[in-house]
């Protein structure tokens, strides 16, 4: 009897190891399935949350760009529709979505980007020498707040690095261009420099005629003394400069110089810097870099870290200050919004702000590559329901609304008055008109 039972044992624990087998290797298999075909779900929900559990942020950083760069990326079976091509800059973006600077630092995983379904690529920060940033950790995940707080401090392998890597592919860099995909550069100075100009021209200079446009990033928190480069008279002065420089590239047309700035921006300031950006013809704005504010919001520990805050606290302020540009500069300035961009409704807020273009990072830590085809597939839906035939019709939209609302608003306010007292009918008429108009 009990020879038996230790055989009945034996057999059973033999089963019932086999079936965990079977099991672990099914969902094993399983879940390779899904992130080879890019669930949304199953990143969100799983895969990333996992991994953020088991690798450390900067280690994960590194790791998804050199996965990238070797074409580990999931399936990517969405084809971009009319609706949302967009015309600016001098050239065609098959779609709004972009991957913002700071993820591809060295331009190694262009191409891969370009896989993951992003309309445009920006590269960078590069600056001129190479330098290591600040000392470790210097990146930290805030889940709570699905935000990032970072303190690179522009790590950068130089440009003349970046230059070898970009010129190897050239030639197909041009044709991706021509069918709608960019590629920007974004330039910075060294920490230790003390002639900032000289710091943007050599990155100019080295660069120039690889990029479809070129970014001077004046805004990130994390290198000394960067940001007075947003004061009025430091960034006329870095600007005209730059565009000089820019005007001397022996390339059949001009690159295109956008001016990378903070969300962290007073009135004046903005007005400054539109005003700036207007008088020496820069080409565009991309608004906004990090915050170094910290909500009350915030619920993650890591919120007391030194850096700039990116994510979903940064989204509202973001595309305020796409707004107030937009405003400022009368819509006649492309802007890129940055800040917070995870959703559909994310990319057509700053759109109707007026964004031309936007760009993502952080939805990539908690979403995954998936996150770009579902941004796309619900802007595209979003824009239908709406009543928009394409991303350019949206843009700005906000304000149209706004004008529309103040000029229905004007008979009406003119009207009762006029009504009550008919021979003040004129002047109530002028008074209530001006009303709208302020």
């Amino acid at each position: 009897m009990n020879v038996r039972y230790r055989f009945e044992n034996s057999h059973d624990k033999k089963q019932l190891k086999e079936a965990v087998g079977i099991i672990g290797t099914g969902t094993a298999l399983f879940a390779s399935y899904l992130t080879a075909v890019g669930d949304e779900h199953f990143y969100a929900s799983r895969l990333m949350p996992l991994l953020q559990r088991v690798v450390g942020a900067e280690t994960a950083h590194v790791m998804a760009v050199r996965f990238i760069s070797w074409g580990l990326v999931p399936l990517n079976r969405y084809k971009d529709p009319a609706s949302l091509e967009v015309n600016v800059l001098g050239q065609t973006f098959r779609n709004p979505v972009g991957i913002a600077a700071g993820f591809d630092k060295h331009g190694e995983a262009v191409d891969g980007l370009y896989k993951l379904g992003f309309g445009f690529v920006e590269v960078g920060t590069v600056t001129p020498k190479p330098q290591p940033g600040n000392p470790k950790p210097r990146v930290f995940r805030l889940p709570s707040d699905e935000a990032v707080i970072n303190r690179y401090g522009f790590n950068s392998c130089g440009v003349s690095e970046v230059l070898e890597r970009l010129k190897a592919r050239q030639t197909q860099q041009i044709e991706l261009t021509k069918v709608g995909l960019p590629l920007g550069i974004n330039l910075g100075k060294n920490k230790l420099t003390e002639d900032t100009a000289s710091d943007y021209l050599v990155g100019i200079q080295t660069l120039g005629l690889l990029a479809d446009y070129l970014v001077v990033n004046v805004s990130s928190p994390n290198t000394p003394g960067l940001r007075n480069l947003q004061a009025k008279e430091e960034l006329r002065h870095l600007l005209a400069k730059v565009l000089r420089e820019r005007d001397g590239l022996q390339g059949s047309r001009k690159v295109p110089v956008l001016v990378k700035i903070a969300p962290d921006l007073t009135a004046q300031d903005k007005q400054d810097i539109a005003e700036v950006v207007i008088e020496l013809g820069v080409d565009g704005i991309i608004v906004s870099n990090t915050t170094v504010s910290r909500p009350a919001s915030l619920k993650d520990s890591a919120r007391t870290e030194t850096g700039g805050l990116s994510g979903q606290p940064l989204k509202a302020m973001a595309t305020e200050v796409v707004r107030d540009m937009y405003r400022m500069t009368a819509g006649k300035i492309p802007i890129v919004g940055v800040g917070g961009v995870a959703s559909g409704q994310d990319a057509l807020d700053k759109i109707r702000a007026g964004a031309s273009l936007v760009q993502l990072y952080t939805a990539l830590v908690y979403q995954g590559p998936p996150v770009v085809t579902k941004i796309k597939k619900e802007l595209e839906q979003l824009l239908q329901e709406q009543g928009f035939a394409s991303v350019s019709e949206a843009v700005g939209a906000d304000h149209r609304s706004v004008d529309s609302a103040a000029v229905t608003a004007a008979p009406s306010e003119v009207a009762t008055p006029g009504a009550q007292n008919p021979d003040k009918e004129e002047t109530d008429k002028s008074t209530g008109v001006s009303a709208v108009v302020i």
